[in-house]
């Protein structure tokens, strides 16, 4: 029985089949090519990059420069590296270099694949971001392709963790920079966190290509980079409510919905926890707070799992992916949830922070002018890359055809039954030498999993991310003659299990699968650790009817069918039609977190568009020369507003309230005294404006002549970066209250999206009008003044007959007092941003490495300036703890 995008494409063809032909005639002119390219010498070879940046310079378009592009980096690498691109590969860097994702199975050479898309690429100036999973991907390949790059003449940079801010710098500037998508979010917020332009690493964002573009774009999706500060709320309370909830029992006291992965508190629970807290109503408003610890302590103990969720290590709470299995160092929970886990498990409570600065990845990535992917998954997922990155997904051939045989799935009645079973197919398939590959879903299950061997007396060894230290070795030794090896879903990512002498003959690596993930992308990347190259290979999963996924979406049907053929426990169903009915709960599961991950992003799109407001307007400060002009014309919107409100057009001037106008404006940019009520009774609507805006012009004069031109563009920009800082840290705040509770809005029959948008843009207007007052009023205030200075300030600048008082003499002591000013203020942000965490989700790690090198590698003197480009010295900025 076909489906209708079955039928389409018997009728249409198949779209990927036609891109991929398209691509085949590229390649033969890239191959036509080859012949010339070998006959180059050395310096003609790399002349090439200077001769394609010409012709790009003269306006060629890059599509026209390609297939030599191509043929040049094919010859390169053959030299270099000792490689040669074969004809998928470069299918595979058209596909990349046209802004799509290549989904390219495991062991076809995804590497060597994105040099020919990022060579054609960085050939702009523009800079190229070659963007990968861990620290350790990133600097391999920076080593191993780097040689490729720079023999062309192209520069090579790599972000890591550690680096200091020139460093950072530098490898931003190259023309290639490799580095983790954590690295490229958080420098982006940090540049946008900045003092001076010179402070910011990164450039305007060009090009990218992300490697395993599934797990950072959809499996990460959702967890936002945030940047935070100190927070100032006690953790007793979290204490206090984890012992609370520990008297709670499931289905009495509250219920889990496994399926949604929440848990609702019933009407018997909140008496119990108001007696053992000692409270009379746990929702009264002075206890928001302890409700609020209530709702995560109760999260944490039903639905968070020690060993599957999360493990203790030494003192911390760390996270484990659920997608691949690794240990997140660093990363914490949101909302209070890790503090209540940290409660739960009886380890150090760490405080809940203040968000200064966050971004998700989906927004963070949909900022590059193009962007490209690779990953052995991603047709699954077509849809949501189509759909949220604009993104298509094309299936690159294999250069070899692929052997491995899928067996179908085999499904027990219970998890006993299915590793009894397990146990056995193991216990043969070693006996014959080929190597085993047994994938789990969880910490807890591979421990399992290795007791049933062990009492089976068959030798393994284990991979997860208790012991992930030793992944390289493991995996390494994995594809040898009589190899058992366990592993969680962590052993799928970036790893090459290259079969040893012998294993060939055998049937290659034999894959066991012990459950099948929520996701088919999983599971089709741990069949993938198999057959690679065209090397020989098996794979088979063992389900039972226990395991989460059969039984939240898919066992009804099954059950029914084993009980009425009235099946034994250890007897199994295997049949095609179990294995399609299995991966259409997948579909269900997948197209459920597709609608979840969507929902958030539209929330998200509302303080995306804000972010990038404010953002751009702070840039705008930050390269001003002189912000003059932006602060008078925010005085005259302000005098405009008070024109409004105290002298309305629509009322008649006996009506005007110039008392209010006039205290009003003496808050902002008036000088005391200086407006008189009964001068601007006087007055049409239109002149009392005009004269208001040359009293703001005349005292902002007045303070420039007092501090010096220099000193006062600087403190322009001080207070205003302060003010816009300091205002967006509380928008921040507000807006999360609001995405918390606005979903309550539903049960007034109202859209919490639409309500969402309404709310959001009052704030934020709110919020703009309050940066407008508050930065006048600064500016015309903020000084320290000398009686003299005072006198000065406070007398009209007019006499009494009208005509013009001699400006003011400029005060030396002023200006003195001014930088002073400037120099506090200035070390007051620069504080503030040297105090911030960078974080996935709600993690905690320094924003900014303790520097203690300068560029040269020298060990920086405590008088010395600071590396990291502050303009302080050493002591007073990194080297304070010293």
């Amino acid at each position: 029985m076909f489906g209708i995008s079955s039928i389409l494409k018997r009728f249409l063809g198949d779209n990927n089949d036609k891109e991929i032909a398209r691509y085949r005639e590229i390649v033969e002119q890239i191959n036509a090519l080859e012949p010339t390219m070998m006959n180059l010498t050395d310096d003609k070879l790399t002349g090439y990059t200077r001769k394609f940046r010409e012709q790009l310079e003269q306006g060629q378009a890059m599509e026209e420069i390609l297939p030599e592009a191509f043929a040049v980096v094919r010859e390169t690498s053959r030299r270099v590296l000792g490689m040669r691109h074969f004809d998928v590969q470069l299918i595979g860097g058209i596909c990349l270099h046209e802004g799509r994702i290549a989904e390219m199975r495991t062991g076809e050479g995804k590497t060597l694949v994105a040099t020919t898309a990022v060579y054609l690429n960085a050939l702009a100036g523009k800079g190229v971001h070659m963007v990968t999973v861990n620290d350790y991907l990133a600097r391999r390949d920076s080593e191993w392709m780097g040689k490729l790059y720079r023999y062309l003449g192209l520069s090579v940079g790599l972000i890591a963790h550690n680096m200091d801010f020139p460093e950072r710098k530098a490898a931003y500037a190259a023309d290639v920079t490799f580095g983790t998508n954590n690295e490229f979010g958080f420098d982006y917020l940090r540049d946008n966190m900045v003092l001076s332009e010179g402070q910011m690493v990164q450039r305007p964002l060009h090009y990218a290509i992300v490697d395993e573009v599934d797990s950072i774009l959809i499996d990460e999706a959702r967890t936002p980079l945030i940047i935070s500060g100190p927070g100032t709320k006690s953790t007793d309370n979290y204490r206090v409510m984890a012992e609370a909830v520990r008297h709670l029992k499931e289905g009495e006291d509250y219920t889990v919905d496994e399926k949604q992965k929440t848990v609702a508190p019933a009407d018997s629970a909140v008496p119990k926890i108001e007696k053992i807290v000692g409270i009379t109503n746990l929702y009264a408003p002075e206890n928001i707070e302890l409700s609020h610890c209530f709702t995560a302590a109760l999260r944490a103990k039903a639905l968070m799992h020690r060993d599957r969720d999360y493990v203790v290590k030494g003192d911390e709470i760390v996270i484990v992916d659920e997608f691949t299995g690794r240990l997140m160092e660093g990363r914490r929970y949101s909302d209070g949830l890790h503090q209540a886990i940290e409660a739960k498990e009886g380890v150090k409570i760490q405080r809940e922070s203040q968000t200064l600065a966050s971004i998700t990845f989906q927004n963070y990535f949909r900022m590059y002018d193009k962007l490209a992917g690779m990953t052995g998954t991603a047709k699954t997922e077509e849809n949501e890359f189509l759909k949220i990155y604009n993104l298509p997904v094309i299936v690159i051939p294999t250069n070899k055809p692929i052997q491995r045989i899928d067996e179908a799935d085999v499904i027990y009645k219970t998890k006993a039954a299915k590793y009894r079973a397990v146990g056995r197919a193991v216990k043969e398939i070693h006996e014959t030498g080929q190597p085993i590959l047994i994938g789990t879903t969880s910490i807890t299950q591979s421990e399992e999993m290795s007791n049933v061997l062990k009492r089976n007396g068959i030798p393994h060894v284990v991979l997860n991310a208790k012991f992930h230290e030793k992944e390289a070795e493991i995996v390494a030794n994995a594809g040898q003659k009589g190899a058992v090896t366990i592993a969680t879903n962590m052993a799928g990512r970036g790893t090459d299990i290259k079969l040893g002498e012998g294993v060939e003959a055998l049937g290659g690596l034999y894959i066991v699968g012990t459950e099948r993930h929520e996701s088919r992308r999983i599971d089709n990347q741990l069949r993938g650790r198999s057959g690679r190259q065209g090397d020989p290979g098996a794979s088979k999963f063992f389900l039972s009817l226990e395991d989460d996924l059969m039984r939240l979406f898919a066992s009804d049907r099954i059950a029914g069918i084993m009980d009425r053929l009235g099946m034994e426990e250890d007897e199994p169903i295997e049949h095609a039609i179990i294995t399609r009915s299995i991966e259409h709960a997948q579909k269900k599961v997948e197209a459920r977190n597709f609608d979840i991950r969507k929902h958030v992003l539209e929330y998200d799109d509302v303080m995306n568009q804000q972010r990038e407001v404010i953002y751009g307007e702070r840039k705008k400060i930050l390269l001003g020369e002189n912000l003059r002009e932006n602060i008078l014309a925010m005085v005259k919107h302000i005098i405009k507003d008070e024109m409004t409100q105290y002298a309305n057009e629509k009322l008649y001037p006996e009506e005007w309230q110039l008392d209010a106008l006039i205290e009003d404006a003496e808050k902002v940019y008036a000088p005391k005294g200086r407006l008189k009520k009964a001068e601007l009774e006087a007055l049409a609507r239109d002149e009392i404006q005009e004269e208001l805006e040359k009293v703001a012009e005349e005292g902002y004069r007045s303070r420039e002549l007092m501090f010096g031109e220099e000193n006062m563009r600087e403190l322009e920009k001080v207070v205003m970066l302060r003010v816009v800082d300091q205002k967006w840290m509380d928008h921040l705040d507000h807006m999360d209250m609001l995405r918390e509770g606005i979903n309550l809005r539903a049960y007034g029959q109202r859209n919490p999206l639409v309500e969402y948008k309404i709310e959001a843009l009052t704030m934020f207007e709110e919020m703009e009008a309050s940066i407008m007052d508050q930065i006048a009023s600064l500016m015309y205030h903020v000084s320290i003044v000398t009686p003299a200075m005072a006198t000065q300030q406070a007398a009209p600048p007019v006499s009494a007959d009208g005509t013009p008082r001699p400006a003011p003499v400029v005060d030396e002591g002023a200006q003195r007092r001014a930088e002073q000013l400037l120099a506090r203020e200035r070390s007051k942000l620069e504080d503030h941003l040297m105090n911030a965490r960078a974080s996935h989700g709600d993690e905690s790690v320094p924003a900014e490495a303790k520097a203690t090198k300068n560029e040269e590698g020298r060990k920086v003197g405590r008088n010395d300036p600071c590396p990291c480009g502050s303009g302080k010295k050493y002591k007073n900025c990194h080297g304070k703890d010293k």
